[in-house]
């Protein structure tokens, strides 16, 4: 049998040993693109945020960084901070974990109340509000402080000793914090919540209330392309535990629109509802991409459209 070579009607990762030419040509793209989406405006610290901005970088593996845009410039992480506080918790606990938290899309709006009663107080996945109330619920138990550890963690990973929480944004996500405190107390009612209440609540607000910028995220995110190691070597997660978590993040990561992400991105990611995406290219680089613009879904509507274009310009996905 003779095998025929077809070429790819995606042109291949650019010879050029930098990503700057692709993150330009995303930008320039991008920023004529009508229509960006609203920022959270359940949120009130994050409603007067411009859709407008944009930043992108990517980050390889010996931590250089490129990047575009307001690629420097903070912002509120929320929900991308799901993704560490997992990681963390996994490293002590392992699976473990999996005995309070699921591994499977929900297919509900991340903040439902619906699926917990149906399923006796065990959250679908860790990446759903219910999910996340669990996680940190157990790594505030084995740490003392769980958003404090998730803090230095990200300073460590990123090089940036100046990332701090953002407390107007927690005060206000406290302020509004209604159906997050209704999903921890239901899941208590279960004796899956091990600490009270009101304690976690503040370890997960003040969580989400990290600011950082697309380079720190990217950096911060690099040990999930290093299937498990750290910046400086050392191993946070076994390669089997990494495979995991990027998994989860493939299926679980953008809400409820998870599918539709995998098929136009086609990469392991996790969104935040202030606007930023992360994705990781195991064995390759890690990226962050801001907007505040969100969908229906809460997902930035320029940060999806700009990795779709990121792996269909480089040919680099997990498919």
């Amino acid at each position: 049998m003779v095998i025929m070579a077809v070429s790819s009607s995606y042109p291949p990762y650019p010879s050029s040993p930098t990503f700057q030419p692709v993150l330009e040509r995303i930008a320039t793209e991008i920023g004529q693109t009508p229509g960006r989406g609203r920022p959270a405006d359940y949120i009130p610290a994050l409603a007067a945020c411009d859709p407008r901005r944009f930043g992108m970088a990517v980050a390889e593996l010996d931590g250089t960084v490129y990047g575009v845009g307001d690629w420097r410039q903070p912002f509120s992480t929320q929900s991308i901070t799901k993704v560490f506080t997992l990681a963390l918790d996994l490293a002590r606990e392992g699976d473990e974990l999996w005995e309070h938290v699921g591994r499977e899309p929900s297919g509900n709006p991340f903040n439902s109340l619906v699926q917990l009663e149906y399923e006796n107080g065990i959250p679908r996945n860790p990446f759903i509000n219910a999910g996340a109330l669990v996680v940190t619920d157990r790594l505030q138990t084995r740490t003392g402080d769980a958003a404090g550890t998730l803090l230095a963690f990200l300073r460590t990973e990123s090089g940036n000793a100046g990332l701090t929480f953002d407390k107007e944004v927690a005060a206000s996500e406290a302020t509004h914090g209604d159906r997050n405190a209704a999903l921890a107390h239901f899941m208590a009612s279960y004796g899956n919540i091990d600490n009270p209440v009101p304690a976690l609540l503040d370890q997960y607000f003040r969580q989400c209330s990290i600011e950082a910028s697309c380079a720190d995220l990217a950096l911060a995110t690099s040990f999930l392309a290093r299937h498990g190691l750290r910046a400086d070597g050392s191993r946070l997660l076994t390669q089997s535990q990494a495979k995991q978590v990027n998994a989860v993040m493939l299926t679980c990561g953008t809400y409820d629109a998870a599918g539709e992400f995998a098929y136009r991105v086609g990469l392991p990611g996790k969104s935040g509802v202030g606007g930023g995406i992360i994705a990781v290219v195991p064995g390759r680089c890690t990226l962050c991409v801001w907007s505040p613009g969100l969908d229906e879904r809460g997902n930035s509507v320029a940060g999806v459209a700009a990795l779709d274009r990121f792996t269909t310009l480089t040919g680099l996905s997990v498919f």
